[in-house]
């Protein structure tokens, strides 16, 4: 470790491991070789570091006790404050500590908190209802301030939990703001009213979908694997939801709308009490979640005009798992 590396501890709670999953997709040299570029340490992590049972003890007890400068506290998973405000449903093991108490005494010590994922950041899919754990986010309970550090939580460098929200959230969000915390040049400014990273918050995730003529024109897919738009009948919320998905690509070039599957809007709080996810509600034939900024008459007006003037091509191909009605070419041109 270098005397001015950039010092991260991660720590994962009630959670699946997909956020970490993600992470060590990003980049073509690979995570670790980003972090060694940003000099970026990583002090420890449950499922990648050497260190086990009295040795990972003992990080940890350095970062508290003040020993080891710790500049970003990354923890992945909901924060289990069950039963009775205990915490103990989920203990780091080896410490007999619960999750919830590890998470605030460390993050006394950090310059900075980062909430890696839905789960760490709203609570996530362990805090669905009926949430027998009691599980909530670091700083937020769904879309209600407070979570397990308090509404009033300020890291040492004066910010509140930095939330990288989104199940799992694509890696190149999670290493970017690590590389602009690591820059020291993410300010208070750069983050959303929810503590969300502005860089990809800023972006609708209908924003680049493949799917979008088919949107324009409000031409349907019925059932899934057709290539129609989702928003109307299957449940897509990507015009309602925060995010670049569809203007960087997951392992390259996947996103869940390109693989046919709708937008859930995973990186808004809530989302994981939605029961039918392929289904899009309506009230009277109109679909309850319409695009943010947009006036409910507006956009039956527009839905109205846009469909009357749909071409064939795309009506067609709207309900069909493949090209059945290619664009024309140009026509031939007259002798």
């Amino acid at each position: 470790m270098s005397a001015g590396a950039f010092n991260i501890l991660w720590l994962q709670a009630g959670s699946c491991g997909g956020c970490t999953m993600s992470m060590l997709e990003h980049g073509s040299g690979g995570w670790f070789r980003e972090l060694d570029t940003l000099g970026v340490n990583l002090l420890w992590h449950p499922s990648v570091s050497e260190e086990t049972g009295a040795e990972a003890r003992i990080v940890l007890e350095r970062v508290e006790a003040g020993e080891t400068p710790l500049h970003a506290l990354c923890i992945e998973g909901a924060i289990l404050c069950g039963p009775d405000g205990t915490g103990f449903f989920n203990r780091l093991a080896g410490t007999g500590r619960a999750m919830l108490d590890w998470a605030r005494a460390l993050a006394a010590k950090a310059d900075y908190c980062v909430a890696i994922g839905s789960c760490a950041t709203f609570g996530g899919i362990p805090a669905a209802d009926p949430d027998p754990t009691d599980a909530a986010g670091l700083q937020y309970r769904k879309a209600v301030a407070g979570g397990a550090l308090g509404a009033d939580y300020r890291s040492r460098r004066g910010l509140p939990v930095i939330n990288v929200a989104g199940c799992a959230p694509h890696p190149g969000w999670i290493m970017e703001t690590l590389a602009a915390l690591a820059l020291d040049v993410l300010t208070a400014d750069d983050l959303d009213a929810l503590g969300r990273p502005k860089f990809y918050v800023d972006h609708l995730a209908h924003h680049g979908c493949s799917r979008n003529e088919f949107y324009e024109f409000k031409a349907s897919a019925e059932t899934l694997s057709q290539r129609g738009c989702l928003m109307e009948h299957l449940g897509c919320k990507a015009t309602q939801a925060a995010g670049d998905c569809n203007q960087r690509g997951w392992n390259g070039s996947g996103s869940c709308t390109k693989g046919g599957f709708a937008c859930i809007a995973c990186t808004s709080p809530g989302f994981e009490d939605i029961r039918d996810y392929h289904r899009t509600p309506k009230i009277g034939g109109v679909p309850i979640g319409l695009p943010l900024d947009m006036p409910k008459a507006w956009f039956m007006a527009l839905a109205a005009l846009s469909k009357s003037a749909t071409p064939q091509r795309v009506r067609r191909n709207a309900t069909a798992d493949h090209v059945v009605v290619p664009p024309r070419g140009a026509r031939k041109p007259r002798e």
